[in-house]
């Protein structure tokens, strides 16, 4: 199988619940558990492509304390290779609580650390032209990421026919799409949810959302929304999919699942309707235990349950 490789934003998760709601002041709450665990857009991402067989690396930078080793110790147990990794001295690895409330979304405390020092510069060239498909995950929220170096990489990876998929983890206070507009004609697959393809266009409907980033130089645009499905362009076309049903322990980690059954349907060669299908089916995996990546099904065990659940994909003009 063709290697990928997945660049971007590596957090050491913490869990927090479930939990009936965040104890009143000065009070206590007694969880059953608070695992920590690997996290982060690239992370995720690389830990469910291997569990669905591809053969992968990834890239980033981790501080050099125990939070890393939780981290690189995740990779080894997955078979994903890490050695491109940089341990930095200025900041501690990235962490994330996570507090699950029943009933309600999730809430985040989130600390910037190590990620604040990846930049395109860790990318290397040769390693990305021997790749079939190369992975960025949660632009805008790694403060090194220079976009002018980063558009001569995704143009490089044109040269050298690598298909880049690209997501994003959009701040508060992303307004406006300017910024994305010199890199969205050289990514090939774009995969925001649908509360950052708002943020970048400044509209609600999926379909203007569509039509706005493709209008932007978007090539492929996929958009995750989450327990409504999710909808996709290319060419003139578009498709809205919908969602499948799994019981919801945590749904930390779907969008970044969805995105890798959209790169291992990349290298399947799958259309933009099978790909929204089995995508759908590895991100919904994802929500069923707690955790990014627990419970995120085998390329086997989402096929499988694809063939055995009907899932209604719409194709629109």
């Amino acid at each position: 199988m063709p290697r990928v490789g997945c660049a971007g934003l590596l957090v050491e998760d913490t869990f927090c619940g479930p939990m009936r709601g965040p104890p009143p002041e000065g009070a206590l709450t007694i969880l059953e558990d608070m695992p920590v665990r690997a996290g982060g857009c690239a992370a995720n991402v690389a830990i469910d492509l291997a569990k669905q067989g591809i053969d992968v690396d990834v890239v980033g930078c981790l501080g050099q304390d125990a939070a890393a080793g939780v981290i690189t110790a995740a990779f080894d147990a997955h078979g994903v290779d890490s050695s491109m990794v940089s341990r930095v001295l200025e900041h501690e690895t990235s962490k994330t609580v996570i507090l699950l409330i029943e009933g309600e979304d999730r809430r985040y405390l989130h600390c910037v650390g190590a990620n604040r020092a990846f930049s395109v510069s860790h990318i290397s060239r040769d390693w990305v032209s021997g790749l079939k498909v190369f992975y960025l995950g949660g632009l805008f929220a790694l403060p090194g990421i220079d976009f002018a170096q980063l558009g001569g990489l995704l143009k490089f990876c044109r040269e050298c026919g690598v298909v880049t998929v690209v997501d994003v983890v959009a701040p508060e206070d992303l307004r406006g799409i300017d910024q994305l507009k010199s890199l969205l004609p050289f990514i090939d697959v774009f995969v925001p949810n649908n509360d950052e393809a708002r943020a970048l266009t400044g509209v609600t409907d999926p379909y203007d959302q569509l039509g706005k980033l493709r209008a932007a130089g978007a090539n492929t645009v996929v958009i995750t929304r989450g327990a409504e499905g999710s909808v996709a362009s290319r060419d003139n076309n578009a498709w809205s999919c919908g969602t499948y049903y799994m019981k919801v322990v945590d749904p930390s980690g779907c969008g970044d699942a969805f995105t890798s059954g959209v790169i291992r349907s990349i290298l399947m060669g799958w259309d933009l309707p099978q790909t929204l299908q089995y995508a759908s089916a590895v991100g919904a995996s994802a929500a069923r235990a707690t955790g990014t990546t627990q419970s995120v099904f085998s390329a086997a065990e989402a096929e499988a349950f694809v063939a055995a659940n009907r899932i209604t994909v719409t194709h629109e003009r």
